[in-house]
């Protein structure tokens, strides 16, 4: 089958043809037809499988026909970064159509967006947490919404939006076409389809099982050896691109900065970044400046790079879908790729979780000539703040005040000694201060 089946609008195909596609994916060829008939749709599908195309196009050929000028399409997303890679699907897809959309997120200046949304745009693709700013402070008009996309439904979910999302769902108008997308169905995310979607049609599209095409291995080591080993291991691999997951800012941040000591084009990617430089690290991904990119799970879902050979869980996640998400980054496009996770003693628990999810045993691998017995180094106390020193207890004195006589008399207990200037005032003097401290 192939995208002229879709009966797309001519300048929408058009922007298929330039984007180089020829034939559909599964979920895009099950997904257009529904939405094109304006049903709603409870799509399941992991991360890779072009689901963006699949409610892309069909938006996009509906806003051919109808007024311009004001917000006709909404998307909600999870993260900045898959904000733009959707706002970006969809300019290069609407490239014929005149189509104008813009990106609504946090961590930059509001005054742009406010700016874009006052000249009137037709696709409005955001964060939570902005669209909320927007929808308070009356910059953004959503009254004459059409189309509702909730994308990745299942990481708003985790990362906690989901007050928000129902927030932002009392702004919309209730007749509309709604579309939610999510890689797993746990009970949240069926409860929130139940509540958003009208009749909807189910897409789905395998069991979220991660690509056929990606092999799996573990390598059991001490916490301590972590970053080594992964030295060595990429020192005897012959990798295209990698994307490195850590579990915290922090350690994405200083193994980024270790692996650039070793000679490698690497960056980081992770939450204390201005806007600025979270985009720079993802284009210099994309277009091979840096060969290695070390993120946390904020880019799990949020990164298009078809060529990842290599994904390596510096440390495991917490859950199997996690896993699943991870190394759905390689593996692309009938590519082969690798999957590579550092486990200590401690990952028994998940490592067994995951390999239910893959239904088989994941090999254990050894790296020959590394030392695995290097002792963890001592924590440096050199600069450590000494212990503190217990004061001694001080005999409390008594407050003692000078009689009229010339002679110490005893304050009664609980009397607050004088402070000359502090006395009471009369009502009109603290009213005159009170003023002139107003500036009135």
């Amino acid at each position: 089958m192939q995208f002229k089946k879709f009966n797309l609008h001519p300048n929408v195909a058009a922007g298929v043809t330039a984007a180089g596609y020829v034939e559909p994916t599964p979920i895009q060829t099950q997904a257009i037809p529904v939405v094109m008939e304006g049903r709603d749709v409870m799509g399941l599908a992991q991360t890779g499988t072009g689901k963006t195309a699949a409610f892309a196009l069909p938006i996009l050929n509906r806003l051919m026909q109808g007024d311009r000028g004001h917000v006709r399409a909404l998307v909600v997303a999870p993260t900045r970064e898959l904000a733009e890679q959707i706002h970006e699907s969809i300019v290069a897809l609407g490239k014929q159509t005149r189509i104008r959309s813009v990106t609504v997120y946090g961590g930059v200046n509001i005054n742009p967006q406010i700016d874009k949304l006052k000249r009137g745009v037709e696709v409005v693709v955001a964060c939570p947490g902005r669209l909320l700013d927007h929808i308070g402070q009356g910059t953004i008009d959503l009254s004459r919404l059409e189309v509702l996309v909730l994308d990745e439904a299942d990481q708003m979910f985790d990362m906690g939006f989901f007050p928000d999302i129902r927030r932002i769902l009392k702004q919309l108008p209730p007749k509309r076409q709604t579309l939610l997308f999510s890689a797993t169905m746990p009970d949240e995310i069926r409860k929130l389809a139940h509540e958003v979607l009208a009749d909807p049609v189910t897409v789905q599209v395998g069991n979220t099982a991660p690509p056929v095409t990606v092999s799996h291995a573990l390598y059991p080591v001490e916490q301590h050896l972590k970053t080594p080993l992964l030295l060595e291991i990429l020192h005897h691999t012959d990798t295209e691109s990698v994307l490195i997951f850590t579990r915290t800012k922090h350690r994405a941040k200083r193994l980024g900065e270790q692996l650039e000591k070793a000679g490698y084009k690497a960056a980081s990617l992770q939450g204390n970044l201005s806007q600025n430089r979270r985009q720079a690290a993802l284009d210099g991904f994309r277009d091979g400046t840096f060969q290695i990119l070390v993120a946390t799970d904020i880019a799990a879902r949020g990164i298009d790079v078809s060529q990842v050979s290599h994904v390596f869980n510096y440390d495991i996640p917490d859950t199997a879908e996690a896993y699943v998400h991870r190394i759905g980054r390689t593996g692309r496009a009938a590519k082969s790729g690798d999957a590579f996770t550092l486990v200590t003693s401690e990952d028994g628990v998940m490592v067994r979780t995951i390999e239910r999810k893959l239904n088989a045993t994941i090999e254990r691998r050894k790296v020959e000539g590394f030392d695995y017995t290097v002792p963890a180094p001592r924590k440096d106390i050199e600069f450590a703040r000494p212990p503190r020193q217990p004061m001694p207890r001080r005999k409390p004195q008594e407050d003692k005040k000078i009689s009229s006589h010339g002679g110490a008399t005893h304050k009664p207990e609980g009397v607050k000694p004088h402070v000359p200037g502090r006395g009471a005032q009369p009502a009109s003097s603290r009213t005159h201060v009170n003023r002139a401290r107003r500036g009135n």
